[in-house]
């Protein structure tokens, strides 16, 4: 299975591509997606870059899933929804593209990379070194979205279980469409 990872960011969005084999881990590949390009008031034109540059990632490298950071809230509200808007185009972009997409906090990618919850970036850092067998430090982006993926691999089997067995004890999965709903309005 080749996993996605996503650490979402409004500035700088880092992505990682692993794949899993038989409980192995490989590295595929990781980046970053920059807007620092674009004036920090052009909203619109920094979500599509988010937006096109992670279409970009799946065409590239084909994953099979995505892996995404959950946001919380900040001391700045304001730095706090423009984070949502970064990564509700980035998830916009993954599932347009047909592709699941998990969820974990820093903390679950943390306990899963490190062991801890309150793994510092530079451990977070050695850990996705060592976990893919990498010869240098990935960025820091880049590795918490190495770390993402390597969430994933480890927990989205376990995720998969339970969902199967809550399918299996009589719970009718919903439909999805992927219609959109409209009705008209009113008109002269």
């Amino acid at each position: 299975m080749r996993i996605l990872g996503i650490d979402p960011g409004l500035r700088t969005t880092g992505f990682g591509v692993v794949d899993e084999a038989g409980g192995q881990l490989s590295y595929v590949a990781s980046g970053t997606i920059s807007t620092q390009h674009l004036d920090t008031h052009a909203l619109p034109a920094r979500l599509k870059v988010l937006f096109d540059g992670i279409g970009e990632v799946v065409q590239r490298y084909q994953p099979d899933c995505a892996a995404v950071e959950i946001v919380f809230v900040n001391v700045n509200p304001q730095s706090t929804l423009l984070l949502g808007q970064a990564r509700g185009a980035l998830i916009t972009a993954l599932v347009s593209q047909n592709l699941p997409v998990a969820e974990y906090t820093a903390l679950q990618m943390k306990q899963a990379v490190a062991g801890h919850g309150r793994a510092q970036k530079s451990q977070i850092r050695e850990m996705v070194k060592r976990l893919l067998l990498l010869s240098g430090l990935p960025g820091t982006d880049a590795a918490d979205a190495l770390g993402l993926a390597i969430t994933h691999a480890h927990a989205g089997k376990s995720m998969a279980r339970l969902a199967a067995a809550d399918s299996l004890g009589g719970g009718v999965p919903a439909k999805i469409s992927n219609k959109a709903s409209y009705r008209a309005g009113r008109s002269r």
